[in-house]
């Protein structure tokens, strides 16, 4: 029988529990390779507990339980899980290890999953728990799985190769590259656990995970160039096995234990990040010498190379023609009324796949009317869908996965009749300020994305206000949308990546935003490109942007009195190249709609 209720499913892990001996148990969102966006078979945090967002994790004792998440999601976990069930707890600012000290029992025995935490996480808890003479102890099998009666089967999907016109880069030359760095440390092989750095590294793609075009498997890389590819054979394919060629030794990846257990000896890079807390332990009683060492795999993933760049511009262009036709589309159907956030997701998913390229969203779309804007990364269903009110704003965050690149956009719009408020229009006004000094920022090389955090966010700490989350994520090439190391964002908190040094090739997002709860939010996004700037006189290596995202903002929400002589020409100029890219694809009613969103301000 199944359980309808959260509340029962909260019931029957804590019977499971007891059964076990376990005072309590964390449960993360998080698969087995420590990915952002999980399989279905993976979603144990939403199932127990109706949260929908991305990030965040569940703690269960016999009593009592808590939802820690960070401040994207704050509003988020009030509307998805009930409060008499869960706490409410704030990520950094309260951790897991200190709310257990706080509430589990003298001595507890508290569970989790080893292949779904990293091991610098299980040893910070541990040691949390240790003060009250607590136990962390890691289970042999999920709690959570033993109660979900109708949990789905990981994806079958074959995996498919990615052709070098996209890559750029074959997969010898990578896992060279690979090779030489392991002999450089000292390292016999890296243990890569990170989805789309397999990826990456062999030129392949998949479909197991929704809205990242990723395969399940791991990889082991040795020194000498070779590589082991652990992967369930159902997605073998003859085509997989002919691209991978005799250097990659295709393994079940039933088999990735074991063949841990046989490094006895071997000094082995693992991710600290992505490599679990059990990989760490069957190297560790194996004999062999497990090192945490950053997956060497990320920092080149992310400097995207001329091929990559050139066809991330060419997806961009196709994805700024969809969400064009989509915005004029909204500014003639919005203002009658009868439209919602899923009519206006469906519409615009209509837009994209009429480009016959589209291969999947980049991530759920975010179509968020009124108050469902002041939630960053809030995510429609047929519970929360509201309608699009005229005179009032609306907010659309939404990407596409192409076989050439993978974008991300977020645009802000007034829904006529009506004017925004003076206030809506001085915070958008702000948040648009703030995103053109990325923009045209102009930075040494050895910046950090922290050092560039404050250039968005000084015009709405000027008025007292700020925005919760990240101004800038990277993104992957026919991968992720958050893709690392890099990111521009507040350095405190523990973020990773705020140190990564930026480089020519990176690319990322650009996406500073407002959020009054319960009322209105605004965010405006493109993505952006790092390159080399020549600065006449200039002493040493300087970079920049090139502006990868051209779609019209709105002009309704602008406060021009604000904008100063230099920012009012960054418009002008966006405008124009937005209408240069964009007029060539467009015709009729969105051509003439187009022409007058980019004249001039």
């Amino acid at each position: 029988m199944l359980m309808q209720t959260h509340e029962a499913r909260l019931a029957a892990l804590r019977e499971e529990l007891k059964r076990r001996g376990l005072d309590g148990f964390v449960v993360p969102i998080s698969d087995e390779h420590m990915s952002e966006y999980i399989g279905g078979y993976a979603q144990r945090l939403a199932w127990l507990t109706g949260f929908g967002g991305s990030a965040g994790s569940a703690v269960v004792l016999k009593d009592r339980a808590a939802m820690f998440v960070d401040g994207r999601y704050t509003i988020q976990v009030r509307e998805q899980v009930d409060g008499k069930l869960y706490d409410y707890c704030q990520v950094p600012q309260e951790s897991i290890g200190k709310w257990l000290v706080a509430n589990a029992p003298e001595g507890a025995k508290i569970g989790f999953d080893p292949w779904l935490h990293t091991k610098g996480w299980a040893d910070q808890v541990g040691k949390a728990l240790a003060k009250k003479g607590g136990e962390l102890i890691a289970v042999e099998s999920n709690p959570v799985d033993a109660v979900w009666a109708d949990r789905p089967e990981p994806s079958t999907a074959a995996a498919l190769v990615h052709a070098d016109e996209h890559a750029g880069r074959s997969s010898a030359e990578k896992r060279a590259e690979v090779a030489d760095w392991l002999k450089d440390e000292g390292y016999d092989a890296a243990v890569v656990s990170a989805l789309d750095s397999i990826a990456w590294l062999l030129n392949i793609r998949g479909a197991d995970v929704e809205r990242t075009p990723v395969a399940l498997s791991y990889l082991i890389a040795h020194d000498d160039g070779t590589a082991e590819l652990f992967i369930a054979p159902e997605k073998v394919t003859p085509e997989l096995e002919k691209h991978l060629g005799n250097a990659v030794t295709i393994r079940a990846r039933s088999e990735f234990e074991g063949a841990l257990s046989g490094m006895k000896g071997k000094t082995v890079s693992v991710d600290p990040d992505y490599g679990v807390a059990a990989i760490f332990r069957l190297l560790d009683d194996a004999g062999a010498k497990p090192v945490a060492e950053r997956d060497p795999v990320i920092l080149p993933k992310a400097i995207k190379n001329p091929v990559e760049q050139e066809g991330h511009r060419r997806a961009q262009e196709r994805d700024g023609a969809a969400v064009a036709r989509y915005l004029h589309w909204l500014s003639v159907a919005a203002p009658k009324g009868g439209e919602t956030e899923l009519s206006a997701a469906a519409k615009l998913q209509e837009f994209r796949l009429a480009t016959g390229a589209l291969q999947d969203n980049s991530f759920d779309t975010i179509s968020a009317a009124g108050p469902h804007a002041a939630i960053p990364h809030y995510r429609v269903d047929e519970e929360s869908n509201l309608p699009i009110e005229p005179g009032s704003i609306f907010l659309c965050d939404s990407g596409g996965q192409y076989l050439d690149g993978t974008t991300d956009i977020t645009r802000t719009v007034w829904i006529a009749p009506g004017e925004p408020t003076a206030e809506q229009k001085d915070r958008f006004t702000r948040v648009l300020k703030g995103h053109i000094a990325i923009d045209r920022a102009v930075f040494p090389q050895g910046t950090n994305g922290s050092q560039l955090d404050a250039f968005a966010r000084q015009f709405l700490w000027q008025a007292g206000v700020d925005y919760g989350h990240g101004t800038g994520h990277g993104v992957g090439s026919y991968l992720g949308v958050h893709e690392g190391p890099q990111r521009i964002a507040k350095a405190s908190g523990g973020q990773a990546g705020t140190g990564q040094e930026l480089h020519a090739g990176m690319i990322l997002s650009n996406e500073p935003g407002y959020y009054k709860g319960g009322e209105y939010g605004i965010r405006i996004e493109n993505l952006i490109l790092t390159v080399k700037r020549d600065i006449p006189g200039g002493e040493g290596e300087w970079l920049g942007f090139d502006t990868l995202t051209f779609v019209p903002i709105d002009r309704t929400l602008v406060e021009r009195s604000l904008l100063t002589e230099e920012e009012i020409a960054w418009w002008n100029a966006y405008h124009a190249k937005t209408r240069e890219i964009l007029a060539r694809q467009l015709d009729g009613e969105a051509l003439a709609w187009l022409e007058e969103a980019c004249r001039s301000l």
